[in-house]
């Protein structure tokens, strides 16, 4: 059965499994009415293979945590996903300290950039995982001293893939987007729904 249209409350998926600790990827997904039966987050090394391209990283991740994830929930929809930004084919980091961060909005500030969004389903019964990925281009502004440390100050780049959260303050830096913004928060939800509904999950 389909989410209904006239609830603003998430229908539980009941054979759906994030195998994601983000709580970006949560929130898209109730946002469209989906609730998942489980989160249970993978544990992968994360690191780029040398000269990986920044695609295919967000590939490999997204297929790597469900199909992780997978091994024990054999009866379920596995879904995995993985952000990358990249500059041209330098990826750029989480990071994990305020200099990491100032790094990745130095190299973004005035430059139009690409996020990567890798998505993959592994379904009951399905030999091999379903992947996706979803490339959505943006361009900041050229930022200030001044806007970089204000940024900086407030912490919300922590843990987020370039050092940016373009649902929060850095939209203030945003001059365009070409392609889906939900990709740039942590998940294509268009795309994503086609896929789990081609998959024959109903919910």
């Amino acid at each position: 059965m389909s989410a209904n249209p006239h609830s603003d409350r998430p229908v539980l998926a009941e054979k759906l499994v994030l195998a994601s600790a983000s709580p970006r990827r949560l929130m898209l997904l109730r946002q469209v009415g989906i609730e998942p039966a489980i989160v249970a987050p993978s544990d992968i090394d994360e690191a780029a293979a040398p000269g990986e391209m920044p695609a295919k990283l967000a590939a490999r991740l997204a297929e790597a945590k469900a199909v992780a994830v997978a091994e024990e929930h054999r009866d379920a929809f596995v879904l995995g996903a993985d952000t990358v930004v990249a500059v041209g084919r330098r990826v750029l980091p989480k990071p994990a300290d305020a200099a990491a961060a100032r790094y990745c909005l130095g190299l973004l500030s005035g430059r139009r950039h690409r996020v990567f969004g890798g998505i993959a389903v592994v379904a009951p019964g399905r030999a091999k995982p379903l992947v996706r990925v979803v490339t959505t281009a943006v361009q900041f502004k050229r930022l200030s001293e001044a806007e970089i440390a204000g940024y900086l100050a407030g912490e919300e780049w922590r843990g987020k893939a370039g050092g940016y959260a373009i649902q929060g303050r850095a939209a203030a830096f945003v001059l365009r987007i070409n392609g889906s913004p939900a990709n740039v928060i942590g998940l294509a939800v268009a795309e994503c729904v086609a896929m789990l509904q081609g998959l024959g999950l109903r919910w």
